[in-house]
C-alpha cells in the first residue's frame, strides 16, 4: 500500500467506516499477516507515545516513565485484551464476529491512532489549544469508527447493539485491569503523584 493509498483509506474510514470494515474483512488476511500488523502498530504507537513523552507532549499518558520495550509490551497486552473483550462482548449480544475479524479492524484502527498521534504532535508545536481540539476530534472520530466496525464485525445491523458491545468490552477490560495492574506492581498510590 502506498502512502497516498493509506491516506485515502484513512479518510474513507472517517466518512464510510462500514464500507472500510467490509473491505478489510473481505481481505481474509492470514494469521501471520495479522500478527505482523499487530506487532507493527504496537511498536509504532509505543515509539510515538515515547517520543511525545520525551518532548513533554503527553505528560501522564504513560505516567510511570516506562522504557520503550515495557511500553510496547503494555500496549500489546492492552490491544490483545481489547480484541478479546470486544469479541466476547459481541457474542454476548448475539454477534457472530470471530476474533480475527475484530483483530483486523482494531489493528487498522491502531494504525489510524498512530497517524492521529503524529498529527497531534505536529500541531502541538504550533498551538496547545489546537492540539487539544484535535485530540477531542480524534476521540469522537475513534468512537464513531469503532461502533461502526463492531456493528459490521459482529453482523449486528444495529448501532445501539454495537454501542452495548463497546460498553460491555470496556467494563470487562477495566475489571481485568484492576486485577492485572497490581500484579505488575502498578497501584493507585504509585500513580497518585502523576494525576
Amino acid at each position: 500500500m502506498t502512502i497516498s493509498g493509506f491516506l485515502r483509506l484513512a479518510a474513507q474510514t472517517l466518512t464510510a467506516p462500514q464500507e472500510v470494515a467490509r473491505l478489510l474483512l473481505a481481505l481474509n488476511l492470514p494469521r501471520e499477516v495479522l500478527l505482523t500488523g499487530f506487532a507493527l502498530v504496537v511498536v509504532l504507537n509505543a515509539l510515538l507515545v515515547g517520543g511525545m513523552q520525551a518532548m513533554g507532549g503527553t505528560a501522564g499518558a504513560m505516567p510511570l516513565g516506562f522504557g520503550p520495550g515495557v511500553m510496547a509490551a503494555l500496549l500489546a497486552m492492552m490491544l490483545a485484551a481489547t480484541i478479546f473483550f470486544m469479541t466476547w462482548a459481541g457474542r454476548v449480544v448475539g454477534g457472530t464476529g470471530r476474533m480475527q475479524d475484530v483483530a483486523v479492524l482494531l489493528i487498522w484502527l491502531q494504525a489510524l491512532r498512530a497517524l492521529a498521534q503524529l498529527g497531534v504532535a505536529l500541531v502541538a508545536g504550533l498551538s496547545g489549544a489546537l492540539a487539544a481540539i484535535l485530540v477531542m476530534a480524534a476521540l469522537v472520530a475513534g468512537l464513531w469508527i469503532v461502533v461502526n466496525f463492531l456493528d459490521v464485525a459482529h453482523g449486528l445491523n444495529s448501532p445501539l447493539k454495537a454501542i452495548l458491545v463497546l460498553v460491555l468490552a470496556t467494563v470487562g477490560l477495566m475489571l481485568a485491569l484492576t486485577l492485572l495492574l497490581p500484579l505488575l506492581g502498578i497501584t493507585p498510590d504509585r500513580m497518585a503523584g502523576y494525576v
